[in-house]
């Protein structure tokens, strides 16, 4: 019998908590997909036409481009007419007319979400 009452306690192991945890391990992988693939294509195809603007606004390679971030999530959170002002700033050293640029950004942003920020549901 001394087998026996080992045996009892050699079965009551710890299996149950390995089970409770692998559905935690299934929700987190759902917790991380944060934007959709639809939203990171529009953003990527912005940011590309932004890249290929500069090229012609600037009539230069990429490494003779003066030191100019737009940053789409900072022009996110501003008013139409604060984005306006804003681009107008960072693109004082060009000499051609911008307003065309300008504009055609503007258009591409509606509808962007910022990305940086926590989004609410």
């Amino acid at each position: 019998m001394a087998g026996m009452a080992s045996e009892p306690g050699a079965q009551s192991r710890v299996m149950f908590q390995t089970k409770e945890e692998e559905p935690a391990q299934r929700k987190l992988g759902k917790l991380t997909v944060k934007y959709n693939r639809k939203d990171l294509q529009r953003r990527l195809d912005v940011e590309e036409w932004i890249d290929g603007q500069l090229h012609l606004l600037y009539d230069c390679e990429e490494e003779e481009i003066p030191d100019l971030e737009i940053d789409i999530d900072e022009l996110l959170e501003l008013t139409d007419e604060e984005q306006k002002t804003r681009l107008h700033e960072l693109l004082q050293e060009c000499g051609k007319p911008k307003e065309d640029f300008i504009n055609g950004l503007l258009y591409r942003m509606k509808g962007l979400r910022k990305m940086s920020g926590s989004l609410k549901k």
